[in-house]
C-alpha cells in the first residue's frame, strides 16, 4: 500500500504544483514541463489528495490557488530554490565526458607494423582512444563522415576533401605464390616471369588511385597478369594462393605470417611498387594530424608529395 503522507512525497509534485501556481493554467504548465495535460492534471490531484487540502479552484479561464494553495507555495518554494542551487552546484563539480578520439589503421600493411604507434597513443589518449581497422578507403570514407577524426591509411589513396600527410615509411610489394609454383623457389622475381598467370586483384572503385598507379607500373615492366577478383579476408586470399588458383602482390610485412602451401618471394621490380605511409583528416584536423605525426615512428621531414611515387 502506498503511503499517503508528505513525508513520502514525490518531490516531481512540488515542482508540477509550483509550475502550475505560476501559470495559473494547465494546458500552459504542461507545455512549460514538456508533458501531456491530463497526467498533470492528475499529479496535482494526486497533491491534493496526499496533502487533504484543495490548492487550486477550477474555472472556464484557467486555475486560480486557493489560500491553502498560496501557503504551499509559499512554504515550498525555498526548498525549490534550494533544490536549483544543489543541482547547479553538482553539476559545476561534474567533470565533462572526455571526448573519444577515434583513429583508424589501414589493413593495407601488416598490424604488427602500428603496434608501436598504437602503443604511444594509447599513452597519449588512455580510455579515449577508439581504433577502427579496414581499408584505406573506408577509412578516408568514416573520417570524410566524422565517425573517425584520423586514420592511417595506405598511399596513393583518393580522398577529394581530406587532408593527407605523407609519413617516412613505405613497404615494397612482394609476390606471395603458391609453394607448388615452379617460381615459388627463386630468390627473386621479375613479373615478366608470371605473365598470364591469374593475379588476385582489387577492383579499380575500391582505390582507383592505386589500381591505376599499379596498373601503369605493369604496363611499364611488361607485365600482364590475368586479374581475378580479390578475396576481402586475408586468410581466404592466402588458402586460394596455397591451392595454386593464383598469385597475390602484397606489402613485405605480410611475409612474417608463416602460411603452410605459401611462399613470399621478392619481386625485381619491388623499388617501383611501392605502398606508402600516411594520415589522412578533415581540413578542421591538422592539430591531429600534428599529433598523430609527432607520436608516429616516421614523423619527419616531409620531402615528398602523397601521390609522388
Amino acid at each position: 500500500m502506498t503511503d499517503s503522507s508528505p513525508t513520502f512525497l514525490d518531490l516531481r509534485l512540488l515542482r508540477y504544483f509550483a509550475v502550475v501556481a505560476e501559470e495559473n493554467n494547465l494546458h500552459s504548465a504542461a507545455k512549460r514541463l514538456f508533458m501531456s495535460q491530463p497526467p498533470l492534471s492528475r499529479h496535482i490531484k494526486r497533491f491534493e489528495e496526499i496533502l487533504g487540502i484543495t490548492l487550486f479552484v477550477r474555472h472556464t479561464r484557467g486555475l486560480s490557488l486557493t489560500e491553502d494553495g498560496a501557503k504551499v507555495l509559499e512554504v515550498i518554494r525555498p526548498f525549490l530554490k534550494l533544490q536549483d542551487r544543489t543541482f547547479a552546484q553538482l553539476q559545476a563539480l561534474t567533470k565533462p565526458l572526455a571526448k573519444v578520439v577515434a583513429i583508424g589503421f589501414t589493413t593495407a600493411f601488416e598490424q604488427g607494423v602500428f603496434s608501436e604507434t598504437e602503443k604511444r597513443l594509447r599513452v597519449v589518449y588512455g580510455e579515449r582512444l577508439r581504433v577502427r581497422r579496414t581499408t584505406s578507403p573506408k577509412l578516408a570514407q568514416d573520417v570524410r563522415k566524422g565517425k573517425l577524426d584520423a586514420a592511417f591509411v595506405a598511399l596513393p589513396l583518393d580522398a577529394p576533401g581530406l587532408t593527407i600527410t605523407p609519413l617516412r615509411y613505405a613497404e615494397t610489394l612482394v609476390a606471395a605464390l603458391s609453394t607448388h609454383w615452379p617460381e615459388a623457389a627463386k630468390k627473386s622475381l621479375p613479373l615478366q616471369a608470371v605473365n598470364g598467370k591469374p593475379l588476385f586483384w582489387f577492383q579499380r572503385k575500391s582505390n582507383s588511385a592505386f589500381f591505376d598507379h599499379t596498373k601503369s607500373i605493369f604496363a611499364y615492366v611488361g607485365y600482364e597478369p590475368v586479374f581475378v577478383e580479390e578475396p576481402a579476408e586475408y586468410d581466404v586470399l592466402l588458402a586460394r594462393i596455397a591451392a595454386g588458383e593464383g598469385m597475390g602482390l602484397l606489402p613485405a610485412s605480410f611475409a612474417a605470417i608463416t602460411r603452410e602451401g605459401v611462399a613470399f618471394v621478392p619481386v625485381m621490380e619491388a623499388e617501383l611498387l611501392q605502398i606508402r605511409l600516411g594520415i589522412v583528416t578533415s581540413s578542421a584536423g591538422t592539430a591531429l594530424a600534428e599529433e598523430l605525426y609527432k607520436n608516429s615512428p616516421w614523423g619527419g621531414p616531409r620531402h615528398f608529395q602523397a601521390n609522388a611515387f
